[in-house]
């Protein structure tokens, strides 16, 4: 019904609006009344209760109280369009298997040097010590599998042992290296062993490195001590130059090669052989200088 204020129009009639006897538009009754021709649109409510520049009969200036701000129609409205779906299929295939190793050993071996050459083929004498620990990736092809091998990079100070310990657990493979010019490195592989033993997975892959093999005049570790070590725990061992590339390449792929077997991959023919190198990028590099068991 009518109130002092003026009369709210219904937007549409309905069973309930006839028994409260509530009015419909002008506009429908107009409609109607010219046999339901299209209804025209509302005018403002201030015209329909017939008042004049927005004012209401008997009150003052201003806006009518039941202004209501104007809805735009459903053509104008846009919605965001949906991203396309992941490609999945593609993303698989990019890899087969995803190996994560970790590089232990004292402070100043050359463990990022290993990894910078491995997987970015340069080397820069500048390098700082590691603070914490970081990872470099590349993906190498090994017995017709794409393995993409993300390698960690662990500080050898003492301070750090908390942190780079809790990566440990998660290693499919732990390299652990040592100075050929530095016998101390070479005697604290026992307590790496030992953390090892303590923090990673039972079973998890080890390898021995000797790294700076190209500084021979400064040698202070014998081949022959770090291949007995090697061959009293079980694992492989290399000497390896990160400065001249010598067995970097080698030794990260005979690692992974030892994963992918263990994890179900397809068997050698002969074991007896060393496990030969099938990187995308790899030059075979003259290894005489450097040795590997």
């Amino acid at each position: 019904m009518a109130r002092e204020t003026g009369q709210h129009w219904l937007g549409r009639e309905s069973p309930e609006s006839r028994r409260l006897g509530w009015p419909r538009r002008p506009a429908e009754r107009d409609g109607r009344a010219r046999g339901g021709a299209r209804r025209s649109a509302a005018p403002p409510l201030s015209q329909s209760l017939g008042g004049e520049g927005g004012k209401l009969p008997g009150r003052g200036s201003g806006p009518a109280p039941f202004a209501n701000p104007p809805v735009p129609p459903t053509g104008a409205l846009r919605f965001p369009t949906p991203l396309p779906a992941p490609l999945v299929s593609a993303m698989a295939k990019a890899y087969d298997h995803l190996f994560k190793l970790l590089l232990i050993g004292d402070s100043g071996v050359g463990k990022t040097c290993l990894i910078i050459r491995f997987a970015e083929d340069n080397f820069n004498n500048t390098y700082i010590s590691t603070i914490g620990i970081d990872f470099k990736i590349r993906t190498v092809d090994i017995e017709g599998k794409k393995i993409k091998l993300q390698v960690w990079d662990t500080a050898g100070q003492e301070r750090f042992k908390t942190i780079t310990t809790a990566y440990y657990r998660g290693a499919m493979g732990i390299i652990l290296v040592y100075d050929i010019t530095d016998e101390k490195s070479f005697e604290n592989i026992q307590n790496w062993m030992k953390s090892i033993k303590e923090n990673a997975s039972a079973g998890v892959e080890r390898l021995l490195l000797g790294n700076k093999c190209d500084m021979e005049a400064k040698r202070k570790v014998q081949k022959e001590q770090a291949d007995k070590l090697a061959r009293e725990h079980g694992i492989r061992f290399f000497e390896t130059s990160a400065k001249s590339s010598m067995n970097v390449d080698e030794a990260f792929s005979a690692l992974a090669r030892d994963i992918l077997l263990k994890s179900g991959g397809r068997r050698l023919k002969n074991n007896n052989k060393p496990p030969s190198t099938d990187l995308k990028t790899c030059d075979k590099k003259n290894t005489n200088k450097c040795s590997l068991g």
